[in-house]
């Protein structure tokens, strides 16, 4: 079974949305606006793209990394690997050209297959509503979070606010940074 990882710059008040300076958020770019840039901290991103064997994202992320990531040399290591979207809506011809294998996903349930594959972590980015419908499914194995050292209010959030049992987490690396930032990874016990 492949571990499904779900990785996020993350407020904390829990945020997710705009980090990068997306349009449309008041806050956006808050990841570099309000926060020293600490080079070390950012080391998680860099393992993750030597670790990961797919990528997952709901139809949003992808709209907004498509267009740009295939050409980022930061993001080299992403181009070639297979991409799985998640969307009732996508269709084929809304996928880009320059990115590699991608596969539309039409539900959780196919998401659940794709976990009992062969093969390594599939890592989740962006992608708050499919964040939350994942979790409440109990389909995140892992968390890779960057915790910014700011409380922004309003905003999409990573974490369902549904009624459920509790989801017990295990913290198994942290790290402080003197920017504020923290390094949180957690696995969720199932």
């Amino acid at each position: 079974m492949r571990t499904l990882i779900s990785t996020a710059f993350i407020s904390l008040d829990g945020v997710v949305e705009g980090p990068g300076g997306e349009p449309g958020y008041r806050n956006s770019g808050w990841t570099f606006k309000d926060v020293d840039f600490v080079p070390e901290a950012y080391e998680i991103k860099g393992r993750e793209q030597e670790e990961a064997t797919a990528i997952l994202m709901g139809r949003v992320s992808y709209e907004v990394f498509s267009p740009v990531w295939p050409d980022m040399a930061e993001f080299a290591d992403y181009k070639t690997m297979p991409k799985y979207v998640v969307s009732t809506t996508l269709t084929e011809d809304g996928l880009v050209s320059n990115w590699g294998e991608t596969t539309i996903l039409r539900s959780l349930d196919e998401v659940a297959a794709l976990k009992e594959t062969e093969g390594g972590p599939i890592i989740v980015h962006g992608s708050a509503s499919l964040n939350r419908a994942l979790s409440d499914a109990g389909l995140i194995d892992r968390y890779h979070l960057l915790v910014f050292p700011l409380l922004l209010g309003a905003g999409k959030r990573l974490f369902s606010t549904t009624d459920k049992d509790t989801q017990k987490l295990k913290l198994i690396e942290h790290d402080v940074y003197p920017n504020g930032l923290q390094k949180q990874i957690f696995d969720v016990t199932h």
